[in-house]
């Protein structure tokens, strides 16, 4: 079972298991982990799942597609490893992925 970090805004750390065939975002609300809204439920019509990929992960998860990159346009403060959780699926190869929060999320 893949482990992913979520590292808030403030630099508090969570650590968590997650299922294969998930997504992160679905990973980080099974959790409780804060910061992730999840408004749509992970239908990659929000952006309120706005993630920033650690660099030594940014190439080894597959590349953001039209819709996410339309949906990031509505977030705050997108950085060139800016994803939508939602839209990342969970596969045992992601196993230690890193991924900050933003501050805000709208």
């Amino acid at each position: 079972m893949p482990t992913i970090t979520f590292v808030e805004h403030d630099g508090t750390e969570h650590i968590v298991k997650a299922d294969p065939g998930t997504s992160v975002m679905e990973t980080a609300m099974r959790s409780n982990v804060p910061g992730i809204d999840a408004d749509c439920g992970g239908s990659c019509s929000c952006a309120t799942c706005h993630v920033y990929v650690d660099e030594a992960w940014s190439e080894r998860i597959e590349p953001r597609g039209d819709m996410e990159g339309v949906m990031l346009d509505y977030a705050d403060n997108v950085e060139p490893t800016s994803r939508l959780s939602c839209q990342i699926p969970v596969t045992d190869a992601l196993d230690g992925l890193v991924v900050r929060l933003p501050a805000t999320q709208r």
